[in-house]
């Protein structure tokens, strides 16, 4: 499976940004506030139109790094009805973005889908989820570092604790990956939904520079390998 988004080394880039030039270092919390360009409240919060519902929606929470990554990655995908980013795993309740991004709540940068199971398989989100970050480095994704970036399935019933680690097992004995994978598989205990301008963030911040350099080439590489599983335009 290929790499994507910028690597460990890739530590400055300069962009030509309305004209003037901007300087992105290290992870997403090098950028400046106008850098990260919060939605303004009078856009859409809908990127996609939903896939039709034929039965009970079932849920699954995901930590692969950035979670505007993961969120724009899985908004895609027939069958999922809704993508809320937000932090799990953590020990207090209701944290900021700010708290989490200290590293000392425990939290990771999560995803929480509701999807329905007649359309997509649980093991096709994971397949999704693997092939969209990088599940052999430990606490980091490119350049954003820290516990908060883990990779993590927080698991919700036997079942799909079940097939997790039978998917991880397989990837593993199949050296899918040229590391042994860390991603965390622990059982459900929280989720958080994070500030309101951290959702559907790339889809009303596309132009923005980490949007461009980190999001869109995960996007477009899930579009090429899942092209059966996208939402129609």
């Amino acid at each position: 499976m290929n790499r994507v988004g910028m690597s460990a080394g890739a530590a400055v880039a300069i962009l030509l940004l309305g004209g003037s030039i901007v300087l992105l270092t290290g992870g997403k919390h090098a950028m400046t506030e106008t850098q990260k360009g919060q939605p303004s409240p009078a856009k859409s919060p809908a990127a996609a139109p939903l896939s039709p519902v034929s039965g009970p929606l079932e849920t699954a929470t995901f930590g692969a790094g950035c979670f505007w990554c993961t969120e724009a990655v899985f908004q895609q995908l027939k069958g999922v009805q809704s993508v809320v980013s937000g932090y799990s795993g953590g020990s207090v309740e209701s944290p900021s973005y700010e708290q989490v991004c200290s590293g000392r709540t425990g939290h990771a940068e999560a995803i929480q889908i509701a999807f329905d199971p007649k359309v997509i398989s649980y093991p096709e989100l994971l397949e999704v989820f693997w092939q969209s970050h990088d599940p052999t480095t430990l606490n980091r994704q490119g350049n954003d570092t820290g516990t908060q970036y883990r990779s993590a399935i927080f698991y919700r019933t036997p079942e799909q604790k079940r097939l997790a680690e039978e998917y991880k097992k397989k990837l593993d004995d199949s050296h899918a990956f040229d590391k042994p994978i860390v991603t965390e598989i622990t059982a459900f205990s929280n989720f958080f939904p994070a500030e309101g301008y951290h959702q559907n963030y790339f889809n009303d911040n596309s132009q923005q520079p980490y949007c461009s350099m980190v999001i869109r080439p995960k996007v477009e590489k899930v579009k090429k390998v899942f092209h059966d599983k996208l939402k129609s335009s």
